[in-house]
Protein backbone atom coordinates (compact mmCIF):
# COMPACT_ATOMS: atom_id res chain seq x y z
CA UNK A 1 0.00 0.00 0.00
CA UNK A 2 1.67 3.32 -1.13
CA UNK A 3 -0.20 6.50 -0.99
CA UNK A 4 0.97 9.10 -3.15
CA UNK A 5 0.98 12.41 -0.85
CA UNK A 6 2.65 14.14 -3.45
CA UNK A 7 -0.36 14.78 -6.07
CA UNK A 8 -1.64 17.62 -3.13
CA UNK A 9 0.04 20.81 -2.16
CA UNK A 10 -0.70 21.17 1.18
CA UNK A 11 0.45 16.57 1.49
CA UNK A 12 -2.93 15.63 2.85
CA UNK A 13 -4.87 12.55 1.06
CA UNK A 14 -8.57 12.41 1.61
CA UNK A 15 -9.67 9.79 3.91
CA UNK A 16 -12.92 8.15 3.71
CA UNK A 17 -14.38 6.19 6.85
CA UNK A 18 -16.34 3.61 6.69
CA UNK A 19 -17.71 1.37 9.58
CA UNK A 20 -16.13 -2.27 9.37
CA UNK A 21 -18.95 -4.24 10.59
CA UNK A 22 -22.09 -2.51 9.11
CA UNK A 23 -20.40 -0.76 5.93
CA UNK A 24 -22.03 2.63 6.23
CA UNK A 25 -20.01 6.16 5.78
CA UNK A 26 -19.09 7.43 8.93
CA UNK A 27 -16.75 10.55 7.95
CA UNK A 28 -13.99 11.91 5.77
CA UNK A 29 -11.07 13.30 7.22
CA UNK A 30 -7.25 13.97 5.75
CA UNK A 31 -3.95 12.44 6.39
CA UNK A 32 -0.44 13.31 5.77
CA UNK A 33 2.33 10.45 6.01
CA UNK A 34 2.81 10.83 9.46
CA UNK A 35 -0.80 10.35 10.38
CA UNK A 36 -1.10 7.53 8.04
CA UNK A 37 2.21 6.19 10.11
CA UNK A 38 0.45 6.55 13.45
CA UNK A 39 -2.62 4.82 11.90
CA UNK A 40 -1.00 1.67 11.28
CA UNK A 41 1.13 1.77 14.44
CA UNK A 42 -1.48 2.41 16.90
CA UNK A 43 -4.08 0.68 15.41
CA UNK A 44 -6.57 3.72 16.50
CA UNK A 45 -7.25 6.32 13.70
CA UNK A 46 -5.28 9.47 13.71
CA UNK A 47 -5.71 12.77 10.89
CA UNK A 48 -3.93 16.17 10.47
CA UNK A 49 -6.53 18.44 11.61
CA UNK A 50 -6.61 21.34 8.63
CA UNK A 51 -7.93 23.89 11.83
CA UNK A 52 -5.88 22.43 14.50
CA UNK A 53 -2.71 22.17 12.42
CA UNK A 54 -1.29 18.93 13.83
CA UNK A 55 -1.78 15.15 14.11
CA UNK A 56 -5.44 14.74 15.87
CA UNK A 57 -6.07 11.22 16.72
CA UNK A 58 -9.92 11.03 16.68
CA UNK A 59 -11.25 10.28 20.45
CA UNK A 60 -8.77 11.77 22.03
CA UNK A 61 -11.01 14.13 23.77
CA UNK A 62 -14.24 12.34 23.63
CA UNK A 63 -12.91 8.81 24.06
CA UNK A 64 -15.20 7.69 20.73
CA UNK A 65 -11.90 6.04 18.99
CA UNK A 66 -11.98 4.74 15.35
CA UNK A 67 -10.43 1.20 16.29
CA UNK A 68 -8.15 0.19 12.74
CA UNK A 69 -10.05 -2.87 11.13
CA UNK A 70 -8.44 -2.41 6.92
CA UNK A 71 -7.03 0.12 4.91
CA UNK A 72 -7.09 0.42 1.14
CA UNK A 73 -5.67 3.03 -1.57
CA UNK A 74 -7.78 4.10 -4.59
CA UNK A 75 -6.35 3.07 -8.08
CA UNK A 76 -4.70 6.73 -8.59
CA UNK A 77 -2.72 5.88 -5.22
CA UNK A 78 -4.64 9.35 -3.52
CA UNK A 79 -7.21 8.34 -1.26
CA UNK A 80 -7.77 6.30 1.22
CA UNK A 81 -10.50 3.91 2.64
CA UNK A 82 -10.43 2.73 6.01
CA UNK A 83 -12.65 0.55 7.62
CA UNK A 84 -13.07 1.28 11.60
CA UNK A 85 -14.57 0.77 14.66
CA UNK A 86 -16.20 3.36 16.29
CA UNK A 87 -16.30 3.05 20.21
CA UNK A 88 -18.74 5.94 20.23
CA UNK A 89 -20.71 8.50 18.17
CA UNK A 90 -18.29 9.68 15.57
CA UNK A 91 -19.58 13.32 15.52
CA UNK A 92 -18.68 15.70 17.50
CA UNK A 93 -22.19 16.56 17.13
CA UNK A 94 -23.36 13.58 18.72
CA UNK A 95 -24.83 11.46 16.13
CA UNK A 96 -23.43 8.41 14.78
CA UNK A 97 -22.01 9.39 11.53
CA UNK A 98 -21.07 13.71 10.64
CA UNK A 99 -24.24 12.62 7.69
CA UNK A 100 -26.68 12.19 10.44
CA UNK A 101 -27.60 8.94 12.57
CA UNK A 102 -26.83 5.39 10.69
CA UNK A 103 -29.85 3.85 8.67
CA UNK A 104 -31.27 0.50 9.37
CA UNK A 105 -29.45 -0.64 6.07
CA UNK A 106 -26.90 -2.20 8.16
CA UNK A 107 -28.10 -3.60 11.10
CA UNK A 108 -28.22 -6.78 10.56
CA UNK A 109 -24.36 -6.80 10.19
CA UNK A 110 -24.08 -5.29 13.74
CA UNK A 111 -26.99 -7.80 15.23
CA UNK A 112 -24.71 -10.38 13.76
CA UNK A 113 -21.84 -8.68 15.67
CA UNK A 114 -23.75 -8.70 18.70
CA UNK A 115 -24.33 -12.37 18.61
CA UNK A 116 -20.93 -13.50 17.72
CA UNK A 117 -20.33 -11.49 20.99
CA UNK A 118 -22.91 -12.89 23.18
CA UNK A 119 -21.61 -16.45 21.98
CA UNK A 120 -17.64 -15.75 22.21
CA UNK A 121 -18.43 -13.68 25.77
CA UNK A 122 -20.09 -17.00 26.66
CA UNK A 123 -22.85 -15.10 28.52
CA UNK A 124 -24.33 -17.16 31.24
CA UNK A 125 -27.79 -14.82 30.83
CA UNK A 126 -27.65 -14.45 27.25
CA UNK A 127 -30.51 -16.42 25.84
CA UNK A 128 -28.61 -16.76 22.43
CA UNK A 129 -25.55 -18.33 24.01
CA UNK A 130 -27.99 -20.60 25.87
CA UNK A 131 -29.54 -21.85 22.88
CA UNK A 132 -26.02 -21.65 21.15
CA UNK A 133 -24.68 -23.92 23.48
CA UNK A 134 -27.29 -26.65 23.13
CA UNK A 135 -25.83 -27.48 19.65
CA UNK A 136 -26.54 -27.40 16.17
CA UNK A 137 -29.70 -29.82 16.19
CA UNK A 138 -31.30 -27.44 18.55
CA UNK A 139 -30.56 -24.03 16.91
CA UNK A 140 -31.59 -25.75 13.35
CA UNK A 141 -34.76 -26.86 15.13
CA UNK A 142 -35.26 -23.84 16.56
CA UNK A 143 -34.80 -22.12 12.56
CA UNK A 144 -37.47 -24.35 11.75
CA UNK A 145 -40.30 -23.57 14.36
CA UNK A 146 -39.99 -20.06 13.62
CA UNK A 147 -39.98 -20.42 9.62
CA UNK A 148 -43.40 -22.55 10.49
CA UNK A 149 -44.66 -20.25 13.06
CA UNK A 150 -43.95 -17.19 9.81
CA UNK A 151 -45.72 -19.49 7.66
CA UNK A 152 -48.78 -19.83 9.56
CA UNK A 153 -48.80 -16.04 10.43
CA UNK A 154 -48.60 -15.29 6.86
CA UNK A 155 -52.09 -16.94 6.09
CA UNK A 156 -53.95 -14.27 8.34
CA UNK A 157 -53.64 -10.50 8.31
CA UNK A 158 -51.79 -9.86 11.35
CA UNK A 159 -49.58 -7.20 10.15
CA UNK A 160 -47.85 -6.75 13.66
CA UNK A 161 -47.45 -10.60 14.47
CA UNK A 162 -46.70 -11.29 10.61
CA UNK A 163 -43.12 -8.48 11.33
CA UNK A 164 -42.45 -10.34 14.42
CA UNK A 165 -42.14 -13.52 13.53
CA UNK A 166 -40.38 -12.72 10.76
CA UNK A 167 -37.74 -10.82 13.05
CA UNK A 168 -37.70 -13.69 15.38
CA UNK A 169 -36.62 -16.17 12.48
CA UNK A 170 -33.96 -13.68 10.85
CA UNK A 171 -32.74 -13.42 14.79
CA UNK A 172 -32.84 -17.27 15.15
CA UNK A 173 -31.08 -17.56 10.89
CA UNK A 174 -27.89 -15.48 12.59
CA UNK A 175 -27.81 -17.74 15.62
CA UNK A 176 -27.82 -20.94 13.10
CA UNK A 177 -25.08 -18.91 10.73
CA UNK A 178 -22.20 -18.58 14.10
CA UNK A 179 -23.31 -22.53 14.31
CA UNK A 180 -22.31 -23.12 11.06
CA UNK A 181 -19.31 -20.90 11.40
CA UNK A 182 -20.37 -18.68 8.65
CA UNK A 183 -20.91 -14.59 8.18
CA UNK A 184 -24.02 -13.04 6.48
CA UNK A 185 -21.82 -11.54 4.01
CA UNK A 186 -21.03 -15.10 2.18
CA UNK A 187 -24.54 -15.43 2.00
CA UNK A 188 -25.19 -12.13 0.96
CA UNK A 189 -22.15 -12.83 -1.71
CA UNK A 190 -24.67 -15.60 -3.30
CA UNK A 191 -27.51 -13.46 -3.74
CA UNK A 192 -25.12 -10.96 -5.19
CA UNK A 193 -24.01 -13.26 -8.26
CA UNK A 194 -27.35 -14.84 -8.55
CA UNK A 195 -28.45 -11.53 -9.30
CA UNK A 196 -26.48 -10.66 -11.87
CA UNK A 197 -26.81 -13.94 -13.70
CA UNK A 198 -30.97 -12.74 -13.97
Amino acid sequence: MKVDFNKFSDGLAPVIIQDAVDQQVLMLGYMNEEALKKTLTESRVTFYSRSKKRLWTKGETSGNYLELDSIKVDCDDDAILIKAKPTGPVCHKGTQTCFGNKTSLGFLYQLEETIAKRIDDDDPNSYTNTLYKKGINKVAQKVGEEAVELVIEAKDDNAELFKNEAADLLYHFLILLKAKDFKLQEIEAILKERDSKK
